[in-house]
């Protein structure tokens, strides 16, 4: 399979090439410093670039079959202005199938089901411009024809692999405080062969 990853080179976006590598899949990485990557390979193509211009989404998307971004707000908009161009690409490139990581401050509030946690008392954050980020990005896939998964971890530790966590459909499960780096990428790389969370946001916590 050919897979496109965006922020290969971010603590989640490592661990779902070293996932996709070590299964043989053919990877394709968008990464502004290709230094940054710790793993080469014949199956591993970088395309050296960001995710704000469209030029090196198209390049980095061409013939592949599935996306997987985990892509950082980077306290700028990258994720609200990055995902139309994704979002254009795969039309472009009849691709259907995207898995991004988000944040659980865009599930479902359980207390004020109408709002999203960050905008809820739930939320303990004073600021909530990554949020905002996720939240638009997640709207403009909810509006896209495509086939997406928003994996929506709480507080994200390194950690180790646990390989055993809990996930809800929409909302974080409840008492859920951490869930690992690794075991965010693992759920997330097995999405690609799952239709469970098809066109929607998945809570993930221990």
């Amino acid at each position: 399979m050919n897979i496109s990853i965006l922020g290969a080179t971010g603590r989640v976006g490592r661990q779902l090439a070293a996932l996709a590598l070590q299964d043989g899949h053919l990877v394709t990485a968008l990464v502004r410093d290709p230094d940054k990557i710790a793993f080469m390979g014949k199956q591993l193509t970088l395309v050296t670039g960001n995710a704000l211009d469209k030029e090196n989404i198209a390049r980095v998307l061409h013939g592949q079959d599935v996306v997987l971004s985990a892509l950082s707000t980077d306290g700028t908009t990258t994720l609200s202005v990055s995902m139309p161009l994704i979002i254009e690409a795969m039309y472009k490139e009849g691709i259907k199938r995207i898995i991004t990581i988000g944040t659980a401050g865009i599930l479902q509030s359980r207390a004020q089901p109408h709002l999203l946690r960050y905008e809820s008392a739930e939320s303990n954050r004073k600021l909530t411009r990554a949020a905002e980020e996720h939240h638009k990005a997640y709207e403009l896939l909810r509006q896209s024809q495509l086939d997406w998964t928003i994996v929506c971890p709480t507080y994200l530790p390194e950690g180790k692999h646990v390989g055993t966590y809990r996930i809800e459909r929409d909302f974080l499960p409840e008492g859920g405080s951490e869930i690992s780096v690794a075991d965010t990428a693992e759920f997330a790389y097995r999405q690609i062969g799952d239709k469970t969370y098809i066109r929607a946001r998945a809570g993930i916590a221990y």
